[in-house]
C-alpha cells in the first residue's frame, strides 16, 4: 500500500466516524422546496400573516430546519422574493441590450421587452405565486419592501427609463416618471390573478391567453406613454402673460 493509499484510507475512515458538519442530511432540493412553499404562503397571506411554523407545515419540514437555512422570517421572505426577482431583472436587461444594440428602439418594443419575463412566469404555478407576491410587496412594511424593490429592480428599471427617454425625446421627465410608475402598476394588476376581468367580461375575454394579455397590456401602456404631455409639465405648460402694470404719474 502506498503512502497515498494510506492517506486515503485514513481520511475515509476518519470521515466515517466523525459527526458530519454543514448541511443536514436529506433531500438536496430541500432548500428549494422550502422557498417554493414559502412563496405560496407569503403570496396568499402576506408577510405579517405568515409564520415560519406555517411554512414548515406546508413543506413538511421542521421550523428548526428553516431557521438553519434562512435565519429569520424576514431573511426567508427576502430570499423568496429575490430568487425570481433578480432573474426577471437580468432577463429584462438582456432583452433591452439586444433591442438597442446599435439601433434605435421604439416604445412598443421597449414595453414588450419589459413585460415578456413576467408573461413567461405566468405559465407556472410558482411563477404565478411570485407575481401575486410581487403585487403584495407594495403593501408590506417599508423597511422590507423598499430595499427589496431597489435591490431587485433598481438598475434594470433605470435602464428602461433611459431607453424610453430616448424613444420619447419630447416627453418631459416629470411625465416619463409618472408613466413608468403607472406602467408598473398596470402590469402588476393585470398579471396578479384578481379575476376582475372574468367578472367584468363574463367570459368574453380569456385572462390566461398569454398572447392576448401581452397584446392588450402593451397597447394600453404604449398609449399612455405616447399620450400628449400633461398640462402641468414644464415643457407643455402654457405661459401666462403677466398683467401689465401702469406706473403712477409722478407729481409735477
Amino acid at each position: 500500500m502506498t503512502k497515498d493509499d494510506t492517506t486515503h484510507v485514513r481520511a475515509h475512515g476518519a470521515s466515517s466516524k466523525r459527526k458530519r458538519l454543514g448541511r443536514p442530511a436529506g433531500n438536496i432540493n430541500q432548500r428549494e422546496n422550502i422557498l417554493d412553499a414559502a412563496e405560496v404562503d407569503f403570496s396568499q397571506r402576506g408577510y405579517a400573516g405568515t409564520s415560519l411554523k406555517e411554512v414548515a407545515a406546508s413543506c413538511g419540514v421542521t421550523q428548526a430546519l428553516i431557521t438553519y437555512y434562512f435565519g429569520t422570517k424576514q431573511q426567508l421572505f427576502e430570499q423568496v422574493f429575490l430568487r425570481r426577482a433578480m432573474l426577471i431583472s437580468e432577463e429584462r436587461v438582456t432583452l433591452l441590450n439586444e433591442l438597442i444594440d446599435g439601433k434605435e428602439a421604439n416604445v412598443r418594443d421597449i414595453v414588450r421587452a419589459f413585460l415578456l419575463p413576467l408573461v413567461a412566469l405566468r405559465k407556472t404555478d410558482g411563477g404565478r405565486a411570485f407575481i401575486r407576491l410581487q403585487a403584495r410587496l407594495h403593501t408590506e412594511p417599508p423597511e422590507i419592501s423598499y430595499s427589496l424593490r431597489s435591490t431587485a429592480y433598481g438598475d434594470s428599471t433605470d435602464a428602461y427609463v433611459e431607453a424610453l427617454r430616448a424613444a420619447l425625446p419630447g416627453l418631459p421627465a416629470k411625465d416619463l416618471y409618472w408613466r413608468v410608475t403607472m406602467m408598473i402598476g398596470a402590469y402588476l394588476y393585470a398579471f396578479s390573478d384578481t379575476h376582475r376581468l372574468d367578472v367584468l367580461a363574463k367570459g368574453a375575454c380569456d385572462p390566461w391567453d398569454a398572447n392576448e394579455t401581452l397584446e392588450q397590456l402593451t397597447n394600453f401602456i404604449v398609449g399612455g406613454l405616447e399620450a400628449q404631455a400633461s398640462a402641468s409639465s414644464p415643457a407643455s405648460a402654457k405661459k401666462v402673460a403677466k398683467p401689465k402694470t401702469t406706473r403712477p404719474a409722478r407729481a409735477a
